[in-house]
């Protein structure tokens, strides 16, 4: 494993390259989420950091030991958004020509700051998997140097530091819930641990519709996943790196997965309780110890990985939150087609707490009587107990709930 170490050595040259480059983002105690686990619990936040995630500390290491004539050829980097932006604003900061690889669906907000970092940005692809394979070619083609977003000792080097500054916050920490796609990041924390932590446990979260890492670990070599879509594009990977891959299995790490309802859910806690912006992919450690409190010993440290996320996206997550959170109710009632019905079910939700978001009136439709309508509300609600409240008060009322 000479090749693929990265020991703490590494680490602390990487830490010493990146003094003055990356900031040591703040750990915050969430009150809200120690409640929650029945533990500390604390934020790590990497969506404070420069380029808004972690990634500038990997592509800054890796860049900076680059040699005069290699920094010469420029670079060539493939990523949906955050590597892109480390590589870009690490390229400006060492005058190296960069230019990135993305997916043609990359959200707007990372491809127009990763050309404002300076980099010359392509669109080709649909996933990681398509711009990796185009950078790669443009790689051989000029001689630029590929600057891969995980598989690389410097890049898994650079992301430990992330743990260095973990310990100093934290000292008493125990876990560390830590979001994993290529597992450059996961991995650093592993390494670091490992050298000066041995006691503290790293658990990496993937997505369920993306968990290369599973597949791979139980065929114990780097194994290509079928990737399905998920809202965490920044840590939907289909295959492992060989670097990360090697480090976290040589040390048992734990790979659990999180469903897209526990990912939205965490992520409107985040935004609601500790009023932080993070995208879906960085609150993948949140979601985790939000769906099984139970198996984290305290104090718990989740990595918040990165806050590039388009408002688009933020706000259609932040809808399927409120829904998973119960905070939405979306229900049809059957009426009869009588003046003020309408307006009766309105003012009868109303009077119960219920907000009417949105309302579909339809009076033709397949299975409707001729004197019969179908209303389908969305009505905000204060929760799961309330939803079940004015569920159960218009059944006491005589209204025909239709099955969704």
């Amino acid at each position: 494993m000479t090749d693929l170490h990265v020991g703490i050595d590494e680490i602390r040259a990487a830490a010493a390259l990146l003094d003055g480059i990356s900031t040591v983002t703040p750990v915050e105690s969430s009150n809200a989420l120690s409640a929650v686990v029945g533990a500390p619990a604390y934020l790590k936040c990497e969506n404070l950091q420069r380029s808004g995630s972690f990634k500038i500390r990997g592509a800054y290491v890796r860049m900076a030991r680059l040699s005069d004539e290699e920094k010469a050829r420029g670079v060539v980097a493939a990523s949906a958004g955050n590597h892109a932006q480390g590589v870009a604003l690490a390229a400006r900061l060492l005058g190296i020509r960069a230019i990135v690889y993305m997916p043609t669906d990359a959200a707007l907000p990372k491809v127009a700051a990763t050309r404002d970092y300076g980099a010359e940005v392509r669109l080709i692809g649909t996933s990681v998997d398509d711009v990796l394979v185009a950078a790669r070619e443009e790689s051989e083609r000029t001689g630029a140097v590929l600057i891969h977003p995980f598989d690389h000792v410097d890049i898994v080097a650079g992301q430990a530091t992330v743990a260095l500054e973990i310990l100093e916050q934290v000292p008493d920490v125990r876990t560390v819930v830590v979001p994993v796609g290529g597992g450059g990041l996961a991995a650093g924390i592993v390494a670091a641990m490992a050298a000066l932590a041995p006691h503290v446990r790293v658990v990496g979260v993937q997505a369920a519709r993306a968990s290369g890492y599973q597949v791979s670990l139980a065929a114990g070599v780097p194994t290509k996943s079928v990737a399905m879509s998920t809202m965490a594009d920044g840590i939907a990977v289909s295959t492992p790196g060989v670097v990360p891959f090697e480090i976290i299995r040589t040390f048992g790490t734990d790979i659990r997965t999180v469903s897209e309802e526990d990912l939205s859910r965490a992520l409107l806690f985040v935004a609601e309780r500790a009023k932080l912006v993070v995208e879906p992919a960085g609150v993948a450690g949140v979601a985790a110890l939000m769906a099984h409190p139970e198996e984290y010993e305290g104090p718990v440290v989740a990595v918040l990985s990165g806050g590039n996320v388009d408002p688009l996206v933020l706000l259609r997550v932040v809808r399927h939150g409120l829904a998973a959170a119960g905070r939405y109710l979306q229900v049809r009632v059957r009426l009869v087609d009588r003046p003020g019905a309408l307006a009766g079910l309105l003012q009868d939700l109303a009077r119960h707490g219920g907000n009417i978001m949105h309302v579909d009136h339809v009076r033709t439709g397949v299975g409707l009587a001729i004197d019969e309508v179908e209303v389908t509300m969305q009505v905000e609600t204060k929760g799961p107990e309330h939803c079940s409240a004015l569920l159960d008060h218009l059944r006491s009322e005589g209204y025909n709930l239709a099955e969704n």
